[in-house]
């Protein structure tokens, strides 16, 4: 019979310290409780005036006050995950929130899911963006999650697009450091004859993929997860894909982090329809995104301009797509800085509007929190 081991002299001091811990857990477990059931009244209280359950603003500011007030050593970065969580289960109590996003599960659209709304959620899982927009705008779904920029390769034109012909707009945003990994079956890089990713992915790892499987089809599917699902059903392919699709479809991560850029971020708007969800209130750190187009003529884009700078809003994004009339025209995605509830913001809109053959708000909403 084997010898009991030896109890570390350390052991009263590290069971005394895990019976605090322990008792601790039971006092916040109290504590969270007391929180769902004041959640449940300003629910009920929601109800009865008719308003929405989900309020970005609030949300932003509650994390925004504790991460100030927070003392340590918790990390203030650990403070808006592990609220939102909280959040997202006192949500749940009073109604089951419905998120469309880029599935199947795995992709980064539903990371960026899961870190805005929570894991409290109903999951609605779609084969491409057009699909989320259309879920959402048909409501099927309370909100979409889409991909709009990207920090290496710059904006998403398809959901640009779609802003342009679907009633949704924008009410959060959020973002991921995107970490692409190179999954397969097999733990090798031999006898790779595809790789299949997203577009997007597949672009962000040109120079890795070019180096280290410069023989091998870069094939474009509808998303990462798509890829790793693909993957794990031909041991010929590799997918460019998450860890969590790795564990999800069973798959060896080849080689780890092949993005070419080593900070490579993707910003993701959360949409909403105008008549299930109202524009959220100002927050104090807000954007507001619009889409115009002027008239073809010598100073249009200046004067587009100027309404900006007489109010001093600041613009922080401005990119252009083609109109597609065969005119050489485009539309301006802008981003402002503000809220049109403040009087200057509200005045450069007004004018901007006026100079504008086209105009559009696609949303304002609190900058992203972490």
């Amino acid at each position: 019979m084997a010898e009991p081991a030896p109890s570390s002299p350390n052991e009263p001091e590290l069971l005394a310290l895990r019976g605090r811990i322990d008792k601790l857990d039971r006092d916040l477990l109290g504590l969270l409780n007391q929180r769902a059931s004041l959640a449940l009244e300003v629910g009920e209280l929601k109800r009865r005036e008719g308003s929405v359950a989900f309020r970005p603003e609030r949300e932003a500011q509650v994390i925004d006050g504790l991460k100030t007030a927070n003392p340590g050593p918790l990390k203030s970065d650990s403070v808006a995950p592990i609220w939102r969580e909280i959040m997202s289960a006192c949500r749940a109590l009073e109604t089951p929130t419905r998120v469309a996003y880029l599935g199947p599960a795995g992709t980064f659209s539903e990371l960026a899911a899961l870190g805005f709304f929570g894991s409290t959620i109903v999951k609605v899982p779609c084969s491409n963006v057009d699909e989320v927009f259309h879920v959402t705008s048909a409501g099927a779904a309370d909100f979409g999650v889409v991909p709009v920029e990207n920090s290496s390769e710059g904006v998403v034109t398809r959901s640009l697009d779609l802003f342009l012909t679907t009633p949704l707009f924008i009410i959060g945003e959020t973002s991921l450091y995107v970490r692409h990994n190179l999954l397969r079956c097999e733990n090798s890089l031999e006898n790779v004859t595809a790789v299949c990713a997203h577009p997007q992915a597949l672009a962000q790892c040109h120079a890795w993929l070019s180096h280290h499987l410069p023989h091998a089809e870069r094939r474009p599917v509808a998303s990462n997860a798509e890829g790793a699902r693909l993957a794990s059903l031909d041991g010929s392919l590799a997918g460019i894909a998450s860890t969590h699709a790795a564990t999800e479809f069973g798959l060896h991560v080849v080689a780890p982090a092949i993005q070419d850029d080593a900070h490579n971020r993707t910003r993701f708007a959360i949409v909403a329809h105008p008549h299930q969800h109202p524009q959220p209130k100002a927050s104090g750190h807000d954007c507001t995104s619009i889409v115009v187009s002027v008239a073809n003529r010598p100073g249009a884009v200046h004067d587009m301009l100027v309404p900006l700078k007489n109010h001093g809003v600041s613009m922080t994004r401005f990119e252009s797509r083609p109109a597609r009339s065969g005119q050489w025209e485009y539309y301006f995605y802008i981003d402002l800085q503000g809220h049109p509830d403040q009087p200057n913001v509200a005045a450069a809109l007004a004018e901007l509007r006026g100079v504008c053959a086209f105009f559009k708000q696609l949303g304002t909403y609190p900058i992203d929190v972490h």
